[in-house]
């Protein structure tokens, strides 16, 4: 396993266990050189977005991972967290349909956590 899939999966992981939901992983290394994997998942409301954010960097900081930069604050519908290899965006419901990530990435190959 890479270095990058095992960070995708603790981010899965990490997202997983704050319920986040629709969470999908797109690997993207042999379409684009801005990152190896997309993460992608949604939840309810801001505090839920948040937590699942901070789950996401304790974990992912604990593996040897930093965060390099993060796009969005508390109050955002989108919270794009770059760490380098692993790109994780965090959606409400409504900006994730309005968005549509997955469909600008079609050209990526959507990975199940277990096949990282």
């Amino acid at each position: 396993m890479s270095e990058s899939a095992k960070f995708a999966k603790i981010a899965y992981n990490a997202l997983d266990d704050k319920k986040g939901e629709n969470i999908k992983i797109i690997d993207i290394h042999e379409i684009s050189p801005i990152a190896d994997y997309f993460i992608i998942a949604d939840g309810a409301n801001q505090n839920q977005l948040q937590a699942m954010c901070d789950a996401v960097e304790e974990d992912l900081y604990k593996a040897g991972c930093q965060l390099k930069q993060t796009e969005g604050n508390r109050n955002s519908t989108w919270i794009l967290m770059d760490f380098g290899d692993v790109i994780v965006h965090v959606f409400s419901k409504e900006d994730r349909l309005f968005y549509d990530l997955e469909r600008i990435w079609t050209d990526g190959k959507e990975v199940s956590p277990d096949e990282l």
